[in-house]
């Protein structure tokens, strides 16, 4: 009779966690909707970001200093890796534009994602000198516990959760694969 109180109050316990792992899964799911989706909305329009999918023209045009090299223009316009193609006398050409050497106008034209897109996947990418790049880890973490929780979603002797290694075991080789082939 004693072996048998013990064996039920060890049950009782490992339910009471995994309840209580349930329900941290559940509110904590609730709360990371909206960004769930947002993730999953700007990461299919990142897989499109060397495309011009959804991406409209912007004209622009600057007053700079004269006489500036390919970096420095590239630098006070915001684009990266900014080089000169060709210089007609006092116009330099570059892929997004012109530059005058002597006046420091430049003019230039930008494809850019609609607004609120661009900001969704500015944070998906977020890196560390953003100001909330700490929700990110937040969300990342979160996400880790989703995974490690829902293996407390069901008693592992129920076929159920049987299943749910088995399709576990499945995605794990399915990403394998994808990450190195």
């Amino acid at each position: 009779m004693r072996a048998f109180k013990k064996s039920s109050q060890t049950m009782s316990k490992q339910r009471d966690f995994s309840n209580k792992i349930r329900t941290y899964h559940r509110y904590l799911g609730f709360f990371l909707a909206g960004i769930m989706a947002v993730y999953a909305l700007s990461g299919i329009v990142l897989i499109f970001r060397d495309t011009d999918f959804l991406k409209r023209e912007y004209h622009f045009e600057k007053q700079l200093q004269a006489n500036l090299n390919a970096a420095q223009v590239g630098s006070e316009i915001k684009i990266k890796l900014l080089k000169f193609t060709a210089t007609d006398g006092e116009v330099a050409t570059f892929k997004q534009g012109t530059y005058n050497l002597e006046t420091g106008a430049v003019e230039y034209t930008l494809k850019k994602l609609p607004y609120v897109l661009d900001k969704m996947a500015h944070l998906h990418k977020a890196k560390s000198a953003d100001p909330l790049y700490f929700l990110n880890i937040f969300f990342g973490l979160s996400l880790l516990f989703f995974v490690i929780s829902s293996f407390w979603m069901f008693l592992p002797k129920t076929t159920i959760f049987k299943k749910g290694l088995l399709f576990s075991a499945a995605g794990l080789v399915i990403t394998l694969i994808l990450l190195f082939v």
